[in-house]
């Protein structure tokens, strides 16, 4: 199943769940947005428009890694994730 994941190399969440789908064999759209501006623009784009974003920007958070499966699932959560595959 592939999964498209937006995080950051420098982000021990995100290098913790690239690991976790790594063991579950998915296949995995990584998009770094500490290392690419079309990246970023994708994540500032859906942090800004998705209402799962809502308590992430009252908190004050970053909110990744963000994960979007290809059954059109979206996501903070990596269990979500690890549960579909």
């Amino acid at each position: 199943m592939k999964v498209k994941v937006i995080g950051s190399h420098l982000c021990p969440d995100t290098l913790y769940a690239l690991s976790k789908l790594k063991e579950k064999n998915a296949n995995v759209d990584f998009q770094d947005l500490s290392t690419s501006f079309p990246a970023l623009k994708d994540y500032l784009y859906v942090r800004e428009n998705n209402t799962l974003y809502d308590s992430v920007r009252e908190a004050g958070g970053i909110g990744i890694p963000f994960f979007e499966i290809e059954d059109g699932t979206q996501t903070l959560d990596l269990n979500v994730v690890l549960i579909k595959l």
